[in-house]
């Protein structure tokens, strides 16, 4: 039923006009559907781009961001997730690069492997499959690959920080274009998307500023904004999920609402910022564990902003888009709202969606939260006609240097913090891996792995 904790149920929209603005600021508003109850918070790219001073987005950054403590009045329960719509040339930068991503998980392994993978980075650029063992199983994950690469340079950092942060600043590797035509414009089409990405999450980052210097006292001004705008730590994922076979297809029997088959889905993959992975090179690959959380476990995005470009399900023999008639409506995108529903989330294809990080949680006192969420595999026998389903996705994060200091403002306390998340039944508890206030970037990362990877 759906007032049980943790009931599945499907996740709705509601949008936001773009409004012209005068002298004084005015605030966004959002259109109501009259035929169902609104969830997803959809704004324009104006209103996003616009100043803060002449738009203000807080009570719709509330609704889509809010922690415990600022969303307990509120009627709809925050997702953890924004969605942006009107982004200048996104929608053919996205159809442009996702296809890519069935051509290069195809490549020959030898050269995915040897070439294009990077050990010294600890596969945080390049190729990644069957390297990393998160979550309670311990086992590699053979259920997806991973390319990284950094879309605004090849060289990011300096080199004093490439040989202090590897994992962090890594150099990128691209795949050959002239050896594999299939990969043509690959380079160009990724540094594109990943591009509009980065800008869209920091004109984001005025208006998250502009929310915590209202609601939190002693929020420095334009914290975020002034460490944002300038940042290499740029990372761009490329995510291809192979089929799952009915063994690993099974899950765990869930009360669950009809979820419209035509539903667009979009994924968050970061299980913990990905600079720091623990990896196995046993080549022996195992199934995923029988459980609902199957192509991703559950888990906080531990860094700061996490852009998402929706996804794209694929016939995994021919590269072909799949209609919505091959899609089990219940695979994709599950998260954590903030009264402990797990719900799943859907947005329409022209947006770009966002999602908070535990470091923002922090550094706002709890004004917003991170929202635990998994993805889920396709249930097996959806498809009798043997087509085997894949799917892409791309998230892009964007942080701070790994020397940032986590701290939280003046006028907070530690429990405004860890009181403002959900989800202690699905991730290990911040309060220990954020052990100390004003603890760097990089450590909480490397303890927030360790915790991952010890979690029972």
């Amino acid at each position: 039923p759906a007032t049980q904790r943790n009931a599945l149920r499907p996740q709705e929209t509601e949008s936001t006009m773009s409004q012209q603005q005068h002298e004084h600021p005015q605030p966004a508003t959002q259109s109501e559907d009259p035929s169902h109850y609104s969830r997803l918070v959809i704004v324009d790219y104006k209103d996003i781009s616009a100043d803060p001073a002449d738009m203000d987005l807080s009570p719709l950054l509330e609704r889509a961001f809010g922690g415990m403590s600022s969303s307990s009045s509120s009627a709809a329960s925050p997702l953890g997730i924004i969605a942006i719509r009107n982004i200048p040339h996104y929608t053919a930068a996205k159809t442009s690069f996702l296809p890519h991503a069935h051509s290069l998980a195809h490549l020959p392994p030898t050269y995915l492997e040897d070439t294009l993978s990077d050990p010294s980075s600890f596969y945080n650029a390049g190729w990644s499959h069957g390297k990393e063992t998160l979550g309670r199983h311990r086992q590699p994950d053979w259920a997806k690959a991973s390319y990284y690469f950094n879309p605004i340079t090849d060289e990011p950092g300096t080199e004093q920080e490439r040989k202090d942060y590897p994992a962090s600043y890594p150099l990128n590797r691209w795949p050959d274009e002239e050896a594999f035509p299939q990969m043509a414009n690959f380079k160009q089409s990724a540094r594109t998307l990943g591009g509009i990405m980065r800008e869209v999450v920091v004109h984001l980052t005025r208006h998250v500023d502009a929310l915590a210097e209202k609601r939190v006292e002693g929020y420095p001004t334009g914290l975020l904004y002034r460490s944002m705008v300038g940042t290499e730590k740029v990372k761009g994922r490329l995510l291809y999920y192979f089929p799952l076979n009915d063994e690993a297809a099974e899950t765990e029997q869930t009360d669950v609402i009809h979820v419209k088959a035509e539903s667009e889905v979009i994924e968050s993959t970061n299980t913990h910022d990905n600079d720091n992975k623990h990896h196995n090179t046993d080549k022996q690959p195992s199934n995923p564990s029988k459980s609902f959380d199957n192509w991703i476990g559950w888990h906080n995005d531990s860094g700061f902003l996490t852009a998402l470009a929706g996804d794209l399900y694929v016939d995994d023999a021919t590269g072909t888009a799949l209609p919505p008639s091959h899609i089990d409506p219940r695979a994709g995108l599950y998260v954590t709202d903030r009264s402990g529903e797990s719900i799943k989330v859907s947005i329409p294809e022209d947006c770009m969606a966002v999602q908070i990080g535990e470091c923002l949680q922090i550094l706002t006192g709890g004004a917003v939260a991170a929202t635990p969420h998994c993805v889920r595999g396709p249930r097996p026998g959806w498809n009798d006609d043997g087509v085997k389903v894949a799917r892409i996705s791309f998230p892009c994060f964007v942080d701070a240097k790994p020397t940032f200091p986590l701290t939280m403002p003046e006028g907070c306390g530690r429990e405004n913090v860890l009181e403002s998340g959900v989800g202690r039944d699905k991730v290990p508890p911040l309060e220990e891996r954020w052990t100390e206030n004003g603890m760097t970037f990089g450590n909480f990362l490397q303890t927030s792995f360790e915790k991952y990877y010890d979690w029972k």
